[in-house]
C-alpha cells in the first residue's frame, strides 16, 4: 500500500512499517461576526428574494426568515429578533426595512435621520424602498409614505398621492410609478435624475441610483436618465427582452428574458462582471460597488466589491484551516495551500500573487499580507511603504510568520528571529539573543516572540504597557499581539491579558480554564476552547464579542479591529474529547512529546508493555480527524515517532491544540496534548 503524505519517523528497533487507510481532514467555514459579517453557505439556502444595501445585502427566506451579510454598522446585518414573518425586504445605507406578511414594517439599523421611525398607523404596507438616510413605504390604498431626512425635498411626494403600484429610492431621490404605467420623481435633482424623458408611459418597473435613474418598458426595453459620468445612461445593445433592472451607486444591472444578466456603467470594483456562466439568473439587486444575482436553482452569486464582506467568502466557502487577525483585513488559508484575503483592497493586500499554492499559515498587517510557502519562503504584497514586503535575504528556512502594523517577523527553523518594515518603536530591533525561539507574534508597533522555555520576549512600543508581561512569565505555549494590549496562553489553559484595559478586553472571562488558542483585536479578546466554543470580551463595539449562535465547533479564530471571524467544522460522530484524554490501561504510555509546544514537528516518546499492533492517531480540538498510521506489531519497550504537523494529504495544518492517540489491539490506549505554533 502506498505511504501517506504525511512524515511520520518511527525511531526503534521494530518492523518496518505498514500503513493503514487514512481519512483526509475535514473542511471548514468562516463565519464572521461585529463590524463585517461573513456567513456560512447554508445561511444562503433557501431564499426567495435579494436587496442589496450600500455596503451590505439582505435575503428573504422562504420560512419567512432575513438573512444578513456584508457591513454591520449600526448593526444593519444583525436582523432584529424576532426573525420570522417577513414578506420584502429593502437595504439602505445604514438601515433596513423588512415587510411583515400582516403589513407592518420592521426597520433596524441607523435611526440618526429617524430613517427607522415608521410613521403610525404601521399597518397596510405592500412595498417598501430605502435611500441613504430616508425610508419608503406604499400603502394598500396605493400612496406612498417617506420618513427620516428630508434634506432634499423627499417627503414632497407628488399630489395625487394615489394609484402608485411600485416604488425605487436612490441616494437622496425617490421614484414613483403609477398604475397607468408614468413615473414620478422627486428629491435631489443636480442630476436630472428627477427629469423623467417623455413620452412618460407604459414602464413597469423602476430604479435609483446614487444621481440616476431607470425604468423599465412594457416592451423590454430600458429608459435611463440622470449622471453619466460613469456611462450608466448609455444602454447596451440591443436594448430589448429585459424583464428586471437593478441600480447601484454608478452602474446598472438588467435581467434578460432568457436568464442571462447585462450590465454596465462603473466597473472600477468588477461590479460589472457578471460570472459564469450568465445563465439561469431569476432575481437581481445592486449595491453602491457591487452586484448580486440569485438563479432558479436559488444558488447566490454575488461580484464587485468585497471591502466589507459584501461579497461574502468566494464560493466556496469550505475548506478553511486557519484564519489571521488583521486590521481591515483577515488572510485565511484553504486546505488546498492558497490564500483567501477578506476586507479592503486599497494596497492590493488581498491580490495573492500566482501561484497562489502551497501556502502554510499567512499574518496580516495594516495594508499588507504575508505568507509562508511550504519551501521555507515568505512571500509579501500589498504597501511597501516601509519596506515591509521586503522579506530579507536568504528567504529560506522560515517556519512562521507574523504581521504588524507595517512590520513583520519571521521565525526561522533553527529558531531565530527575522524582522523587517518599519522600526520607528523598535519593534524591528531584535533582542539578543535570537534564538530558541518557538512562535512568534505582532502588535501594531510591538512584537512578541515565545522561547522554548515558555517564557515571552517582547520589543518594541510598550505606552501602555503592552510589553511588560506579567510575572511569573514562565508557562506560555501561545502569544497575540494588537495595537495596545497582549494576550499569552498558558499551558494549564488559562489567558494572561497585559497592557491598555480601556474597555476590559485585559478582563479575561471566569472560568479563565480550557483555552486552546487565543487572539487579540482592538479593545477586544478572543479565546477558543478546547469544547469549540468561543468566548469573547472587551469592546463590543458592532457586535464583534457576540459571537453567532450555535457557538460551537469552531477550530480556529481571529479579531480585528471592527470584526471577528472563526472557522466552524461540521465534522459528527467523533467521541467527546474527554473521552480521548485519558489513558484506558497502563500497557500503553505516552511518556512524552518533545518539543511541546512545537513547530514545526515533535516526537512523541512512548512504552507498550505488551507486544502488538499499535495504531496512532492525530485529532484537532473539534474531534477531526487529521491523520492516522499504522505503525505494525511493536515489540514490548519504548519507542518514538515523530509528527511533522501535517495532515494524511501531505498539507501543514493550522496552529492549534492537537490530540495525538495510541492504541493498541487489546484495546489499550493513551493520549497527549500537543500545542501547534506555526
Amino acid at each position: 500500500m502506498k505511504k501517506p503524505a504525511i512524515t511520520f519517523c518511527l525511531l526503534c528497533l521494530a518492523p518496518i512499517l505498514t500503513t493503514c487507510p487514512v481519512l483526509a481532514q475535514d473542511s471548514g467555514s468562516l463565519v464572521s461576526w461585529g463590524g463585517m459579517v461573513v456567513v456560512e453557505p447554508d445561511a444562503l439556502e433557501g431564499l426567495v428574494a435579494l436587496s442589496a444595501g450600500s455596503y451590505h445585502n439582505l435575503g428573504l427566506k422562504a420560512d419567512g426568515s432575513i438573512v444578513a451579510w456584508g457591513a454591520n454598522w449600526y448593526g444593519i446585518s444583525t436582523p432584529p429578533d424576532p426573525n420570522t414573518g417577513y414578506a420584502a425586504i429593502a437595504g439602505g445605507m445604514y438601515q433596513c426595512l423588512g415587510l411583515t406578511h400582516d403589513g407592518s414594517i420592521v426597520a433596524w439599523g441607523s435611526n440618526l435621520y429617524g430613517e427607522c421611525d415608521v410613521p403610525e398607523p404601521n399597518t397596510d404596507f405592500v412595498a417598501v424602498a430605502a435611500g441613504e438616510t430616508y425610508s419608503m413605504g406604499l400603502k394598500a390604498d396605493s400612496s406612498i409614505v417617506v420618513w427620516g431626512t428630508d434634506s432634499a425635498g423627499q417627503f414632497s411626494v407628488p399630489e395625487p398621492n394615489t394609484d402608485f403600484v411600485a416604488i425605487a429610492s436612490g441616494t437622496y431621490h425617490c421614484l414613483g410609478l403609477r398604475a397607468e404605467g408614468s413615473v414620478a420623481a422627486w428629491g435631489w435633482n443636480s442630476n436630472g435624475e428627477c427629469d423623467v424623458p417623455e413620452p412618460n408611459t407604459d414602464f413597469v418597473a423602476l430604479a435609483g441610483g446614487e444621481t440616476h435613474s431607470l425604468g423599465l418598458k412594457a416592451d423590454g426595453s430600458i429608459v435611463a436618465w440622470g449622471d453619466n459620468n460613469f456611462g450608466q445612461l448609455e444602454l447596451p445593445e440591443p436594448n430589448t427582452g429585459f424583464v428586471a433592472i437593478a441600480a447601484g451607486g454608478y452602474h446598472n444591472l438588467g435581467l434578460k428574458a432568457d436568464g442571462s444578466i447585462v450590465a454596465w456603467g462603473s466597473n472600477n470594483d468588477g461590479q460589472c462582471n457578471v460570472p459564469e456562466p450568465n445563465s439561469d439568473f431569476e432575481v437581481l439587486s445592486a449595491g453602491a460597488r457591487h452586484s448580486l444575482g440569485m438563479k432558479s436553482d436559488g444558488t447566490v452569486a454575488i461580484w464587485g466589491s468585497n471591502d466589507q464582506y459584501q461579497c461574502n467568502v468566494p464560493v466556496p466557502n469550505v475548506g478553511f484551516v486557519s484564519v489571521a487577525q488583521g486590521v481591515w483585513n483577515f488572510p485565511c488559508l484553504k486546505e488546498n495551500g492558497s490564500i483567501v484575503v477578506l476586507g479592503a483592497n486599497w494596497s492590493g493586500q488581498c491580490d495573492v500573487p500566482e501561484p497562489n499554492v502551497d501556502f502554510v499559515s499567512t499574518a496580516e498587517g495594516y495594508g499588507h499580507t504575508v505568507g509562508l510557502k511550504t519551501d521555507g519562503s515568505i512571500v509579501a504584497w500589498g504597501s511597501n511603504s516601509n519596506g515591509q514586503c521586503d522579506v530579507p535575504e536568504p528567504n529560506t528556512g522560515f517556519v512562521a510568520v507574523a504581521g504588524g502594523g507595517d512590520h513583520n517577523l519571521g521565525l526561522k527553523v533553527d529558531g531565530s528571529l527575522v524582522a523587517w518594515g518599519d522600526n520607528e518603536h523598535g519593534q524591528s530591533t531584535l533582542p539578543e539573543p535570537s534564538t530558541d525561539f518557538v512562535a512568534i507574534a505582532c502588535g501594531t508597533a510591538h512584537s512578541l516572540g515565545l522561547k522554548a522555555n515558555g517564557s515571552i520576549v517582547a520589543w518594541g512600543l510598550n505606552d501602555d504597557g503592552q510589553c511588560t508581561i506579567p510575572a511569573p512569565n514562565t508557562g506560555f505555549v501561545a502569544v497575540s499581539g494588537c495595537h495596545t494590549h497582549s494576550l499569552g496562553l498558558k499551558s494549564d489553559g488559562s489567558i494572561i491579558a497585559w497592557g491598555r484595559n480601556e474597555y476590559g478586553e485585559c478582563n479575561v472571562p471566569a472560568p479563565n480554564t480550557d483555552f486552546v488558542a487565543i487572539s487579540c483585536g482592538t479593545g477586544h479578546s478572543l479565546g477558543l476552547k478546547a469544547d469549540g466554543s468561543i468566548v469573547a470580551w472587551g469592546s463590543d463595539e458592532e457586535g464583534k464579542c457576540t459571537v453567532p449562535e450555535p457557538n460551537t465547533g469552531f477550530v480556529a479564530l481571529a479579531a480585528g479591529q471592527f470584526a471577528s471571524i472563526g472557522i466552524r467544522s461540521h465534522a459528527t460522530g467523533v467521541p467527546e474529547m474527554e473521552d480521548r484524554v485519558q489513558p484506558v490501561t497502563t500497557t500503553l504510555h505516552i511518556e512524552s512529546l518533545s518539543p511541546n509546544p512545537f513547530n514545526p514537528s515533535t516526537l512523541v516518546t512512548f512504552e507498550i508493555r505488551r507486544p502488538g499492533p499499535v495504531t496512532l492517531t492525530v485529532h484537532d480540538i473539534s474531534g477531526r480527524l487529521v491523520c492516522s498510521l499504522d505503525l505494525g506489531a511493536l515489540p514490548a519497550g519504548h519507542h518514538q515517532i515523530r509528527w511533522d504537523g501535517r495532515n494524511s494529504a501531505g498539507q501543514n495544518v493550522a496552529s492549534g491544540m492537537y490530540l495525538m492517540r495510541l492504541e493498541g489491539a487489546d484495546g489499550a490506549s493513551a493520549t497527549a496534548k500537543a500545542l501547534l505554533v506555526r
